[in-house]
């Protein structure tokens, strides 16, 4: 079996650590290296004539979105086995290193959990080039909104989109309710959208609601300055982050989000404040709507609540959104490339998101038929649907090599100036002068 190598190589990198500490290797070694090899397989009895393929996933215990991508691929293709190579997720980016460093052909598709790590296995030589595959199939790039060109690297392709998350806006119903507002619009500006929360801050039952809600990561700002995908955060000068700076501050000292030291601190969870009904609305990621499905579904809470588009600025098309991808390769040493790339351009296209959407996974592409899958999962709201459309798509941090380390510099200023330690334009001239040191190294 293709198994058999990948096995013994993580068997090897577990055999070393173990007598490093003295341990004995009493267990079976799939089960100390982490990994499972799941699908239809050569001990399943391959018949003549088929190809097997290997494809890198993690967690797939509670992500039946991978068995169910693998076995409608087999349907379609008979003359191909699929045969999941599962790792923990939280081992899964350190026993890929591994795997790919020892120039095995498998696993021959790579579903990669960070999109940074395309990088170092692209100069490594680890992932295959697919633009002649690109060109010779007529794939159309524009059915991901942007977002497979922005994983491109030096003009070239060697992942596509699989899945993404992007933010929209989510809000209590109850509360608009309650208020007598109307519910947020589809297409809302950003300056719209502070209006609306200084409406919806009031007083229930002697308990405080805030109109809106903003999370401590830096995202909740700079997000909204990258919206128009003209600006990154690898830009040299950051002074287009004021607007979105100057925005969040005034909300914050009229009271109409919560005090950023004070989250900082006490460490409070977005979903707590939502789901307590201590703010009216939220901005977060598509992620959030299966965790308020199932809360709501476990009695976590009884209100309504909905979903709509993010807002944007003003020159910026409604449905335009700031997100992530997980990429999917080819494994450049594979030694069946072109059913390993038969594989990715399937889970890449429509009929692979629609057994994303069905799995209630969203997908990279965002078609009609596609949005109405997702918007069919039990508990998303009926009125939820255009959140759902996605119409331009920028990554919230672009892939580069030097990304983490400018992103730690421009976090630490941002808490500075998110908690008053520095005005402003002394934490934009902060941002811009360590960044580009952090670039230089």
């Amino acid at each position: 079996m293709k198994i058999s190598r990948i096995a013994s190589a993580l068997f090897l990198l577990a055999f070393v650590a173990a007598g490093a500490a003295g341990c004995s290797l009493g267990r079976n070694m799939e089960a100390d290296s982490g990994i499972v090899a799941e699908g239809r397989s050569a001990a399943d009895g391959v018949k003549e004539g088929r190809v097997k393929i290997t494809v890198s996933v993690w967690d797939n215990a509670n992500s039946p979105q991978f068995q169910a991508m693998a076995e409608a691929f087999m349907e379609k293709n008979p003359d191909i086995d699929v045969e999941l190579v599962d790792i923990r997720s939280d081992e899964y980016n350190n026993k890929l290193t591994v795997l790919l460093a020892g120039n095995e052909s498998d696993p021959d598709v790579i579903m990669i959990k960070d999109a940074d790590t395309q990088i170092s296995m692209r100069e490594k030589g680890q992932i295959l080039d697919l633009t002649s595959y690109l060109a010779r199939d007529g794939v159309d790039l524009s059915i991901y909104n942007g977002a497979a060109e922005q994983l491109q690297m030096d003009g070239k392709q060697y992942t596509l989109p699989f899945r993404q998350d992007w933010y929209v806006l989510f809000y209590n119903k109850d509360l608009f309710d309650a208020a007598g507002i109307s519910y947020p619009a589809d297409d809302m500006t950003w300056e719209e959208y502070e209006k609306l929360a200084e409406k919806m801050t009031f007083i229930k039952d002697g308990e405080a609601v805030y109109g809106t809600h903003h999370h401590t990561w830096m995202a909740l700002v700079s997000n909204w300055a990258v919206q128009d995908g003209k600006h990154t955060l690898m830009s040299g000068d950051y002074s287009f982050l004021k607007p979105y700076y100057e925005q969040a501050l005034r909300m914050q000292n009229a009271g109409v989000i919560q005090n950023y030291a004070s989250l900082k601190v006490s460490n409070i969870h977005y979903t707590s404040v939502f789901e307590q009904q201590q703010c009216a609305m939220v901005p977060m990621g598509t992620w959030f709507i299966a965790t308020l499905v199932q809360d709501r579904k476990a009695g976590n809470f009884d209100f309504n609540w909905g979903v709509t588009r993010i807002p944007h600025s003003a020159g910026i098309p409604a449905g335009s959104t700031v997100g992530s991808v997980t990429p999917i390769a080819v494994n450049a040493k594979s030694d069946v490339p072109d059913q390993a790339w038969e594989f990715v351009r399937f889970a890449t296209s429509e009929a692979g998101a629609e057994v994303l959407a069905d799995n209630s996974v969203f997908p990279a592409i965002t078609t009609p038929g596609v949005v109405s899958r997702l918007a069919s999962i039990e508990g998303f709201p009926e009125d939820g649907k255009a959140a759902l459309s996605v119409k331009n798509f920028v990554f919230d941090r672009p892939v580069d090599a030097k990304m983490a380390a400018v992103r730690k510099v421009i976090e630490e200023e941002h808490d500075a100036i998110m908690i008053g330690e520095e005005d402003i334009d002394t934490g934009i001239a902060n941002m811009n002068e360590r960044a580009e040191e952090a670039r230089s190294r």
